[in-house]
């Protein structure tokens, strides 16, 4: 019985070879199962990397790290810090047993406050000293304390065991920020495990991936609130120049983003296939901010003119003294014929008709000094017969002091007092008008980046009309930018109905309609955005948005 099994035992065995072979044929399985699953972890790493190249808003980019490091590592809870003000402050927080998900952009608000940068802590230690840490079970260490997660645990029924943490170290080995992953479980039967040298090291790679893409996303947030300083600089500028172009700047932008977010939210009409995106709703806001950035070169007196006359002071004072000194000099000068009268005893009667007389040119010159006061005034419009009687009066003179002859008005006043609308003349708005081209070459040298690059085009037109007769560049039609044409109405809206102008008077919504509709009949503005600016009340809904009681008053 012994022996015959021992022959069936002998012939069974495997050949020294035969061993080897099934050996190697272990290992390479092993191997290649190996390689596959880092190979599929690799890939998922590129994968990772190439995603969170592509994100630069900070919060959605910090909740994917953590959600790709748990995802690779199995691991069931994540928390990732942030260095601020030597500490390290909670950005993201997740466990998945217990169904928390703080920070980010979808999770809810940390409460925690920051962790102290202290050895004694596993975050703070990794922050310290940029080295990472992987510990099987928590609470078989002495190696640091503990008794925070220990106190969670308690608190929640949860029970903290393997735990790795790593920091994330930017361009210049500066730790900016720690990953601190939690309980690592097995795919197959869910059980915590510590984690794996893989793990380890495909976290720090994660680690060192993410520590780049927050200093990118910080920088171009960096670069962004950089630019938007700029262009508050910009605009404080101008405002410092001229609080009358410095409050234009700002409403025009405020009333040009509610024209755009009503037209994003049109359904109906021409305007129903028209949508902004985030970005182009921002690169529309900075151009209007930028589009009267020319006006730094406009000169304050032609900008703040308020009276005709008026250059850096109203030229009016001029035109008063020198009507006074004719009133005065015609005074003295009945004066003294009536005392020359008098002492050669003269008719009662002769002398009554030098102080009527007096009276008289006195009466007149009141009057002239009246009509050119009333001519000073900027206004809708100025009547023929003022043209006229301003050209009578400039070809009147008195003899001065030395005996020289003076108009009673010159060449110039007669010129500005001409003015028929408003207080500018035709060279000086021709000047203002220069500011377009202005902020048109000033934009064109910013090297804007691919989502502002429109930016010098959409704020260069806002001064474009739809026949061509517009300015700078003279543009017509569908030659003028969408948002160009958008801007063309709230500029002009805008100044319409601004209180704050020294020239005139707000003007109520009933004329500044009736004169939108009128340019747009004139080929001047987009009569399909002035009719959605009228009937959609976009005045007003930028009334209920963006001004006090006290402006809508």
């Amino acid at each position: 019985m012994n022996d015959n099994s021992t022959e069936k035992k002998s012939s069974v065995r495997l050949s020294p070879d035969e061993n080897l072979n099934t050996l190697l044929e272990s290992v390479v399985n092993e191997v290649t199962v190996y390689a596959e699953r880092l190979g599929g972890q690799i890939k998922k790493m590129s994968d990772i990397g190439r995603a969170l190249s592509g994100v630069y808003d900070l919060n959605t980019l910090l909740e994917m790290i953590v959600d790709q490091a748990r995802s690779f590592t199995n691991a069931d809870a994540g928390t990732l810090y942030i260095v601020e003000d030597n500490t390290l402050r909670f950005q993201i927080v997740q466990n998945d047993s217990l169904k928390i998900r703080m920070g980010g952009k979808t999770g809810e608000t940390i409460p925690f406050p920051p962790v102290e940068l202290k050895e004694s802590n596993v975050s703070a230690f990794v922050a310290l000293k940029g080295e990472s840490v992987n510990i099987p079970d928590v609470y078989d260490t002495d190696l640091f304390d503990f008794t925070g997660p220990k106190k969670f645990d308690q608190s929640t029924g949860y029970r903290s065991k393997s735990m790795l943490v790593v920091p994330m170290m930017n361009h210049d080995s500066d730790v900016i920020g720690v990953l601190q992953l939690l309980n690592a479980t097995n795919p197959v039967n869910n059980e915590v495990i510590a984690f794996s040298q893989d793990y380890e090291n495909l976290s720090e790679s994660l680690a060192s991936q993410a520590a780049v893409s927050i200093t990118n996303a910080k920088l171009i947030s960096n670069m962004t609130e950089l630019f938007e300083a700029f262009v508050k600089v910009m605009a404080t500028a101008i405002d410092e120049k001229s609080p009358v172009t410095g409050g234009h700047i700002r409403r025009v932008a405020d009333l040009t983003l509610t024209m755009a977010e009503v037209i994003h939210n049109h359904e109906e009409g021409i305007f129903k296939d028209i949508t902004f995106s985030p970005d182009q709703m921002y690169e529309l806001r900075i151009a209007a901010y930028m589009h009267d950035i020319g006006k730094v070169t406009s000169p304050v007196e032609i900008v703040e003119k308020a009276k005709k006359l008026q250059t850096i002071f109203d030229r009016i004072h001029y035109v008063r003294l020198r009507m006074d000194y004719m009133i005065q000099k015609v005074k003295l000068e009945g004066q003294q014929k009536k005392i020359e009268l008098l002492e050669k005893r003269a008719d009662p009667a002769e002398i009554k008709k030098i102080e009527s007389d007096s009276e008289e040119q006195i009466k007149e010159l009141e009057d002239i000094r009246a009509f050119i006061n009333k001519c000073n005034e900027p206004g809708e419009f100025l009547e023929d017969e003022t043209l006229e009687r301003l050209k009578e009066i400039a070809q009147r003179t008195y003899l001065d002091n030395e005996g020289q002859e003076q108009p009673f008005i010159t060449d110039d006043e007669l010129v500005n007092l001409s003015i028929r609308r408003g207080s500018i003349t035709e060279a000086e708005r021709k000047k203002m008008q220069d500011h377009a081209a202005v902020t048109l070459r000033m934009l064109k040298q910013i090297p804007f980046t691919k989502k502002l690059k429109n930016i010098p085009s959409f704020a260069g037109a806002h001064h474009e009309f739809i026949n061509g007769k517009g300015y700078p560049l003279g543009l017509k039609g569908d030659e003028i930018p969408f948002e160009g044409k958008l801007m063309a109405v709230t500029d002009i809206a805008e100044a319409l109905t601004a209180s704050d102008r020294p020239y005139k008077k707000a003007m109520p919504l009933e004329t500044v309609y009736r004169i939108l509709r009128s340019m747009a009949g004139n080929g001047e503005l987009d009569n399909d955005m002035v009719e959605l600016f009228i009937n959609q009340e976009i005045y007003k809904i930028y009334q209920e948005k963006h001004e006090t009681p006290a402006a809508k008053n």
